[in-house]
């Protein structure tokens, strides 16, 4: 996937900043994992987002970056506590932060970082300002942590739908998209109205690029995406293309799924025996054309932002590389 030279530009003060900022205050069994965490990278593409939706309304991204910060230390935060509840041994090909250190130490590195991400977020901002920026990241955070707990739900419910699938994801995944840019538009001091727009376009796009990583997770090239296919599958993880498979088969089509579902042995042949249920369903195909459809609404919403359309590029092509990614 080739960024936009903007988008790298912005990512690439984020990674400055991060490091001019690097926590190493005492206690160091509190900053040392959040300094950790910060440095094993990441695509920084939440923060770029902030300076671009200021970028639109005519502010300079660099402006923002304080504000950038907040987005991606928060973002951050949620890795870091995700693991706990995944018990995940890796991030990025690392040691997560309770593997390295402990779960008590992840807890409270993670408690102090959200606090980190409030003190960029009003950084060198009026007050009105801070409690606008305030209304619209607590929103988000909150959002975030509905879309975590509607996933761990899922683990356990039977009676989770495609309906319900694409909330939980709008609400763990896009809407901190969509606030991303929102944050930098009010940066910017946009209209309440085309704000609105903005974070709509975010919110869609989020919904198109999580419904695309469930088709590569199955279809994508292990070459590009570094992961085995059919990572999904095997964990049984309820996706778009799963809940869609249980929803319509019938017959001997059900019977093999839910005989599949139950294997606990044959990896290899769970995978391709219902990624081929999934072709034959033709998933693959209307799993690209549901990504397709909230991709068009994205554009949709930014086409109503009433701004120079050169301002809007960026956007556009960055949305353009997410959604016909291949990795």
């Amino acid at each position: 996937m080739k960024l936009p030279k903007k988008v790298l530009e912005h990512i690439d003060l984020v990674e400055k900043s991060l490091k001019d900022k690097e926590y190493r205050s005492e206690p160091k069994g509190l900053y040392e994992p959040i300094s950790y965490l910060l440095n094993l990278g990441g695509k920084r593409i939440r923060p770029a987002l902030v300076m671009l939706g200021a970028e639109v309304f005519g502010k300079s991204g660099s402006d923002c970056v304080e504000q950038a910060l907040a987005v991606e230390v928060f973002h951050n935060f949620t890795l870091m506590h995700d693991d706990i509840m995944d018990d995940a041994p890796l991030r990025r090909g690392e040691k997560t932060v309770h593997e390295k250190w402990n779960v008590n130490t992840a807890i409270l590195s993670g408690d102090a970082m959200l606090i980190q991400a409030y003190q960029h977020l009003i950084k060198n901002i009026a007050a009105d300002k801070a409690v606008e920026l305030m209304e619209i990241f607590n929103q988000t955070a909150l959002e975030v942590c509905e879309g975590q707990q509607f996933d761990m739900n899922f683990e356990k419910s039977d009676e989770v739908t495609v309906e319900k699938y694409i909330e939980m994801i709008r609400l763990k995944t896009a809407v901190l998209l969509g606030g991303a840019l929102k944050i930098g538009a009010a940066c910017a001091d946009a209209d309440p109205h085309e704000q609105s727009q903005l974070y709509s376009f975010g919110v869609e796009l989020g919904v198109s690029f999580q419904i695309l990583d469930d088709y590569l997770d199955v279809w994508g090239d292990p070459q590009l995406t570094g992961k085995r296919p059919g990572g999904d599958i095997l964990a049984n993880k309820k996706t778009f293309l799963l809940l869609t498979a249980m929803r319509d088969t019938s017959g001997s089509d059900r019977e093999l799924l839910e005989k599949w579902l139950n294997e606990k042995d044959q990896d290899s042949r769970k995978i391709e025996v219902i990624t081929e249920l999934f072709e034959k369903m033709g998933l693959d195909n209307k799993a690209i054309e549901l990504s397709r459809k909230y991709y068009q609404n994205a554009i949709g919403s930014l086409k109503k932002i009433d701004v120079p359309q050169d301002r809007k590029e960026v956007l556009l092509e960055l949305a353009k590389q997410l959604v016909e990614r291949n990795f």
